[in-house]
């Protein structure tokens, strides 16, 4: 189905309806949609009468569920697990130690000119570089 549309234009739809969710969440709620942070306080507090939380992060769920059943889903390699729970603990650490995760800098932060968060996505994309660059030597 989307495999007429050039691959700029999809990167460039999935872009846009990104921004435009960000910008509801922080327009309607005056809430960042910084992924992590919004996941950390859901599982803080689950009981809070707020649950906007739950709802945005189903949302995420249930849209990636819908469209992954309606899409022909991309093949992506298999990556032992050995590799796979040391990544995603090293991502937690550096969404704690960098005060928010990729989403919340790059998306929310940086519409915001936030100063902070430009720190942040310079210091994610070379630490990217520096660990594709490291990985593709090794291989």
């Amino acid at each position: 189905m989307l495999d007429v549309l050039h691959p700029y234009l999809i990167a460039a739809i999935g872009g846009v309806l990104i921004g435009i969710a960000s910008w509801l969440l922080w327009w309607g709620l005056g809430r960042i949609a910084g992924v992590s942070s919004i996941t950390s306080e859901a599982l803080s507090a689950p009981l809070l009468p707020d649950n906007w939380r739950w709802a945005f992060i189903a949302g995420l769920i249930v849209g990636g569920t819908l469209l992954g059943q309606a899409l022909e889903n991309p093949a992506l390699p298999e990556r032992p697990l050995a590799l796979l729970i040391p990544a995603g603990l090293l991502v937690g650490v550096g969404t704690v130690w960098g005060s928010g995760c990729t989403s919340g800098h790059g998306v929310c932060g940086l519409g915001r000119l936030s100063l902070r968060s430009l720190v942040a996505v310079l210091t994610f994309m070379a630490a990217g570089m520096a660990t594709v660059t490291l990985m593709r030597g090794a291989a």
